[in-house]
């Protein structure tokens, strides 16, 4: 299928790990030029290195997303690198530990709600004025399963990724008129460092196999998941792809699930 992304100008917050990486290795096969972030230089450079083995022109810059001067100085920067913005994918976010609602700080739901949504908010504000004038733009969000099926252990994680879903479909209205189309990609568990540590630690406990230890873990928390293992990164990456391409031109609004299946309702 062709793309039509090859040298399109593609940002990607939180590129460093897991599905924000994996976004970052399909936008490089199908020969984006990249500009990345994340808080910490060696993953940044090793991702880009990665990316621009896989054809992917590509420009690391350390930024953090929580801080509005980081995300306004990550913008200009990668406007200048790339000359342009035309596609950003707001992947930065996740949830730290899982803990119940009696556990959760005002401070705890005020860093979930600047990492999760204030993050895309303001990104999306800083792009707005590069992409309008070409009459031509993508913005996807990576949200979450837990913003339509949320469980009971990271209430502040899912009320975020609702807002965030929600922000997606009224930004969709918003800028279908200057030819921005705005989607969101909704992932399950999702294989990441995080995820491999804990199916690890568990295998260790149990004196299990990795793939016991892995399939006792989807029972205990993401039982839903019809297809029975998490998804991989790059399996999230391209839903984004697509999203991001000429493909899928009549798409606005939507909040794409690649979940395996998780979310229970139609």
């Amino acid at each position: 299928m062709e793309t039509g992304l090859r040298n399109k100008r593609v940002v990607i917050t939180g590129a460093t790990a897991g599905i924000g990486r994996g976004i970052a290795h399909c936008f490089a096969r199908e020969g984006a030029q990249l500009a990345i972030c994340a808080r910490n230089e060696a993953p940044l450079q090793q991702v880009r290195q990665e990316c621009v083995e896989l054809g992917g022109q590509t420009t690391a810059l350390l930024a953090d997303m929580t801080r509005a001067d980081d995300i306004d100085r990550f913008v200009a920067a990668s406007r200048e690198a790339l000359g342009g913005i035309d596609v950003l994918v707001n992947c930065v976010g996740g949830v730290d530990q899982l803990l119940p609602f009696e556990a959760l700080s005002d401070d705890d739901w005020q860093q979930m709600w600047e990492l999760n949504v204030m993050s895309a908010v303001r990104m999306t504000r800083a792009v707005l004025p590069i992409m309008k004038p070409n009459g031509w733009g993508r913005i996807i969000n990576i949200a979450s399963e837990s913003g339509i099926q949320p469980d009971p252990f990271m209430p502040h994680y899912n009320a975020a990724k609702a807002a965030l879903i929600t922000f997606t479909k009224s930004m969709s209205k918003a800028l279908a008129d200057d030819g921005i189309l705005v989607n969101a990609v909704s992932p399950a568990m999702t294989r990441n460092d995080d995820v491999d540590a804990f199916i690890s630690q568990r295998a260790a406990a149990d004196g299990s196999s990795l793939k016991e230890a892995e399939q006792t873990l989807l029972r205990e928390m993401r039982p839903n998941i019809v297809l029975g293992r998490p998804g991989e990164p790059e399996e999230v990456g391209a839903a984004v792809v697509f999203l991001a391409s000429e493909q899928a031109s009549f798409i606005t609004g939507t909040n794409l699930r690649a979940d395996g299946g998780s979310v229970a309702s139609i």
